[in-house]
């Protein structure tokens, strides 16, 4: 790879001197002479010094640090403060691929480009802890963010328990078409605390699947092999120790950065935090992930305008490393991002690993950069292994069975091509070049060598083989060894214990304030506001003042308060419908890693809807009520507001079951029309004469008992041509009917959240 990239040149005599010495770059030998002396910075001539000493070493981020706070505050405009950390940045970006040792560079680079991170078991110095005025750089907008006050002093947590996870001849089939496909055939690895671990492979290779398994969610397929965690296999309570951030990002909508990380921490830290320290630990985060910036912004999706993709990734992740978790996966964490916030995400993450934690991460096709922070690589294509070990090694390896490329290209794409079988611009090895010859030997038009290129199984077959006859044995040796761990760490992993990280009331409460947070820009839009409103003042102008006195006008009012029972009906059924089916993926992702119980979650959620369903109905009422001429009492408008009420927690429950047992949008909103058009119908104002052998229908509609109870709080009695019965009591065989159908169909809706099983299980 020296081919690629230009080679620093050192002066003898500047190196001696300790000045600095390091050849310039393109980036500076491009720029003005006054200001390329700007761009060298004392952390990347600290580190490339021949006769740099250890102590000027370790301190080198430390006086890079204070120097550019200095020359910030001393140097005058803003432009050239720009200048010179931009210039450092590139320098050192540059220098970090040109060369080899390069791991104080790394960290130096970091530094420079505003990323310090201060994960678990770590403590930043003195400088960065109390520097007035700390300069950092924000992710998307603007390279350089000058961060108000003082760094957050970081919240001390237990340390990571560190986990080697080993898998050996894993194999995965789905069902197909009469008989079992094979995803996964016989894949083998390992990854140990503090490295990261790329899976790379084209579409389809089996990236995301391998993952998951690793993960402990292996899904409905035919699973062989051993996957084993510190030796041991996998178990529930090592959910508290894998922090999983899958490809979609899934988060709600309407909550801020801040909201979205408070939460999660209130409801997945231990017991033994108090609430304010779950607090700190969610803003440490916020700090260590560079989110300062957006900490007040909604997460925003597809009608909403909110974070930016590589700020909405860091949240995903930060969600995950709230636990301090042993593990991390990351399904493409950089899909859809730009160079550079892509490379920030993956200096993130070894920046992770490096606290202790093992990372294992899917990458489609990383950009050169990106491709040397990995330390172990996986190449997958059409399920087999093509390559395991250090990714520092992967070039070197292709190149010993004959496979180099041709022109300059970035590592990655030279890999991916291999394992798609495309060998344009790529050196063919002898041994596959003479098999295809001699395949197409007896062909009618035998063109010379040169002229035959193999094909994508050829290549796919020789690549398998190769890794098998080379390689394979001495890594599979290599994970029969024991690990250097205790039997009290191993142990540690395997307790059967489940842990709650609160109790069962303050689960209920922290997701009801959540749920109130998260739905009332629905709830309350000014969409919803004006469909309300604009309903009721038409309603009162065509009923103006009737006059229940007269036939016709008793007539018209019965018809007004059945269009109440029924459009009090309809509406909170198609709001409810889509309550589970929208929030499924999100309540899968929580419950897989004991979030909470089910069951708060379900009071929760059905109870914070009640604030919000019953506003609008008392503005509704207010304005109908009295253009209509409705009886003018406080005792007849609060009860007909209160049997509103019992409809609209009644016809919510019904959506709630509806959309559970389905979770499916388009299924659910079929089978809701037809209901509701079914207990309209049969809500005795079209009909009031039904056959026999139908007639238990309409004690099933909540329209029908809602209609009844209007009626018995305007007249009384009840005008006969209004009834479908002799008899009218009271009201409480009306009332307990709705609440019997109040619970019922809540009950429904919750076994049927009971028999959706989560991705873990």
């Amino acid at each position: 790879m020296e081919s690629i990239m230009e080679k620093p040149t050192v002066d003898a005599a500047t190196a001696g001197g300790g000045g600095g010495g390091i050849g310039r770059t393109k980036s500076e030998q491009l720029a003005p002479p006054s200001q390329s002396s700007l761009s060298r910075t004392p952390s990347a001539e600290t580190v490339l010094s021949n006769n740099a000493d250890t102590t000027a070493t370790s301190m080198s981020r430390k006086s890079s640090f204070a120097r550019k706070q200095r020359s910030a505050s001393v140097g005058g405009g803003g432009n050239n403060r720009h200048i010179r950390k931009s210039r450092s940045a590139q320098l050192k970006l540059d220098m970090e691929d040109l060369v080899g040792s390069g791991a104080a560079l790394s960290r130096a680079s970091s530094a420079s480009l505003g990323f310090s991170f201060t994960f678990t078991g770590f403590t930043p110095p003195p400088q960065y802890m109390h520097s007035a005025d700390p300069a950092t750089f924000s992710d998307d907008d603007s390279p350089m963010d000058i961060e108000a006050g003082t760094r957050r002093k970081k919240l001390i947590t237990e340390p990571t328990l560190p986990i080697y996870l080993k898998f050996t001849e894993v194999k995965y089939r789905v069902a197909g078409k009469g008989s079992l496909r094979e995803i996964l055939g016989g894949i083998s690895g390992s990854a140990s605390p503090g490295e990261v671990l790329a899976l790379m492979g084209p579409s389809g290779s089996g990236k995301t699947t391998l993952l998951s398994i690793l993960g402990g969610s292996p899904g409905g397929g035919a699973l062989e092999g051993s996957v084993s965690y510190n030796d041991e296999p996998y178990c529930k309570s090592l959910k508290r120790r894998i922090g999983f951030v899958t490809q979609d990002d899934v988060l709600f909508t309407h909550l801020t950065v801040k909201e979205t990380l408070t939460y999660a921490a209130l409801l997945r830290l231990p017991r033994t935090m108090t609430r304010q320290q779950k607090k700190e630990r969610a803003m440490d985060i916020i700090y260590e992930l560079g989110l300062e910036r957006c900490q007040d912004t909604m997460i925003g999706g597809s009608f909403v305008r909110g974070v930016s993709g590589g700020e909405r990734k860091r949240v995903c992740i930060g969600n995950e490393i709230l636990i301090n978790p042993s593990l991390l996966f990351l399904d493409e964490p950089t899909s859809g991002l730009d160079s550079t916030t892509a490379l920030r995400i993956v200096q993130l993450l070894h920046d992770i690993a490096e606290d202790g934690k093992t990372v294992i991460t899917t990458i489609h096709q990383p950009s050169s950069r990106l491709f040397h922070k990995f330390d172990k690589l996986i190449l997958l294509g059409k399920g087999s292994l093509l390559y395991f070990g250090k990714a520092s090694e992967v070039m070197p390896y292709f190149q010993s069975i004959g496979c180099t490329p041709l022109i300059a290209m970035n590592p990655a794409e030279f890999l991916l091509d291999l394992a798609n079988g495309n060998t344009n611009d790529v050196s063919v090895p002898s041994e596959l070049d003479d098999k295809v010859h001699m395949e197409n030997h007896n062909l009618e038009n035998n063109n010379s060598k040169n002229d035959h290129r193999p094909s994508a199984q050829d290549v796919h077959e020789y690549l398998v083989d190769a890794y098998e006859t080379r390689v394979a044995f001495k890594e599979k040796k290599k994970l029969l060894a024991p690990l250097p761990i205790s039997d009290d760490l191993k142990a540690t992993i395997t307790s059967s214990k489940r842990e709650w990280g609160t109790s069962w009331w303050q689960q209920y409460s922290i997701l009801f304030c959540r749920g109130i947070k998260e739905r009332r820009h629905d709830y309350l839009s000014w969409m919803r506001i004006t469909q309300v409103i604009a309903t009721s003042f038409i309603l009162g102008l065509l009923w103006w003042h009737s006059d229940p006195r007269t036939l016709k006008g008793l007539e018209d009012q019965a018809g007004l308060l059945f269009f109440i029972a029924v459009f009090w009906g309809f509406f909170p059924v198609f709001t409810a419908i889509f309550t589970f089916p929208q929030e499924r993926a999100m309540l899968n992702k929580e419950r897989a890693v004991d979030m909470y119980k089910l069951s708060a979650y379900f009071l929760a959620r059905t109870t914070s809807d009640l604030p919000l369903d019953l506003f609008l109905p008392v503005i509704f009422m207010v304005i109908v009520y009295f253009m209509a001429g409705l009886k003018a009492t406080a005792t007849h408008f609060f009860l007909s507001m209160l049997t509103v009420f019992l409809s609209i927690i009644a016809a919510q429950g019904l959506g709630l079951a509806i959309g559970a047992t389905l979770l499916d949008i388009k299924k659910a909103t079929t089978l809701a029309s037809v209901t509701v058009m079914t207990f309209m119908l049969a809500g005795g104002f079209f009909v009031k004469r039904v056959p026999p052998f139908i007639s238990w229908l309409r004690y099933l509609s909540f329209n029908y008992h809602t209609y009844r109870l209007l009626l018995k709080v305007q007249y009384h009695p009840v005008p006969d041509i209004l009834t479908t019965t002799a008899h009218m009591d009271s009201g409480a065989t009306e009332v307990a009917a709705l609440v019997a159908m109040i619970i019922g169909y809540r009950v429904l809706a919750y076994l049927s959240l009971r028999r959706v099983k989560t991705p873990s299980s």
